[in-house]
C-alpha cells in the first residue's frame, strides 16, 4: 500500500504543472487508462470469443429441438460444443474481473487516515474542490448538492448516464438484431448465472451511480473512467 501511495503521490508531482490541484486526480484518470490498457488483450478476446458463441447460436438452436424433452442432455451437450470449439461462456466476464483488485486497492488507499505509520498524505488531494477521500454524503454535508464539490459528483453522475444510456441503447440494439454482446450466454439449465447476466447487461451501467455515491471520490473516479472506457471499447471491438 505504501508503494502505491508513493507512486500516486510521484506521479500526482509529475502532473502538478498542468493540473495543479487536481493532479492526483489526473494520475488516478492515467492509472485507471493503465490498468484498462492491460487488460486489453483480454477485452480482445472476449470480444473475439463472443463473435464465436454468435456463430454456434445455429447449432445450439439445432440441439434445442433435438433434446427438447431432456433438459440435463441439452446442457451437457451446449458445454461440449463450447468444449470442442474453444469457447467459453464465461469469458466475457474475464476484463471486468481483472479490475477488482484495482478498484478496492484504490478504495483502501483513499479510505484509511494513515498508510505504513504514517499520515495518508493522499487525504488531501482534491479534484477541483472535492477532496478524494470523501464521499457523496461528505459533499451534501458540506455545501449541499450544488455546493462547490457537490457539482464535481454532479458532473461525475451525468457523465454516468450519459454512458450508462448509450450502453442501455446500444446493448437492446444489438440485442434486437442478434448481434454479439458483451457477457453473453444461453439461457440453459445449468447456465442461468449467464443467462442472468445477458437479462440485466443493459441496465448494468446504471448500477455504478449507486458505486460512485458510496465509495471515495477516488475510487469513484476510478469506477467512472473505466465505466466511459469500456463504452468507447466494446463500440469498437463489438461494431
Amino acid at each position: 500500500m505504501s508503494v502505491f501511495a508513493n507512486l500516486v503521490e510521484q506521479l500526482a508531482e509529475l502532473l502538478q504543472p498542468l493540473f495543479h490541484a487536481s493532479a492526483a486526480a489526473a494520475a488516478i484518470v492515467l492509472f485507471t487508462a493503465f490498468v484498462r490498457l492491460l487488460v486489453l488483450p483480454l477485452s480482445r478476446a472476449s470480444a473475439r470469443g463472443q463473435k464465436a458463441r454468435t456463430a454456434l447460436q445455429p447449432k445450439i438452436a439445432e440441439l434445442r429441438r433435438k433434446h427438447r424433452k431432456n433438459p440435463e442432455r441439452l446442457q451437457q451437450a451446449v458445454l461440449e460444443l463450447h468444449a470442442k470449439e474453444k469457447v467459453s461462456p464465461l469469458a466475457g466476464c474475464l476484463p471486468g474481473l481483472m479490475q477488482i483488485p484495482a478498484f478496492f486497492l484504490l478504495y483502501h488507499l483513499f479510505s484509511n487516515p494513515t498508510i505504513g505509520g504514517e499520515a495518508n498524505a493522499l487525504l488531501g488531494h482534491e479534484l477541483l474542490a472535492a477532496p478524494l477521500g470523501d464521499r457523496w454524503l461528505d459533499a451534501l454535508a458540506g455545501g449541499g448538492a450544488f455546493g462547490a464539490a457537490g457539482l464535481v459528483y454532479v458532473a461525475l453522475f451525468a457523465l454516468v448516464v450519459v454512458v450508462a444510456v448509450f450502453n442501455f441503447r446500444r446493448t437492446r440494439r444489438m440485442t434486437a438484431a442478434g448481434a454479439p454482446i458483451p457477457a453473453d450466454g444461453e439461457r440453459l439449465p445449468g447456465l442461468g448465472a449467464v443467462g442472468a447476466v445477458t437479462k440485466v447487461m443493459p441496465f448494468m451501467s446504471f448500477f455504478t451511480l449507486v458505486t460512485v455515491a458510496v465509495v471515495p471520490l477516488a475510487a469513484a473516479l476510478y469506477v467512472v473512467t473505466s465505466t466511459t472506457w469500456s463504452a468507447v471499447e466494446r463500440a469498437v471491438l463489438y461494431r
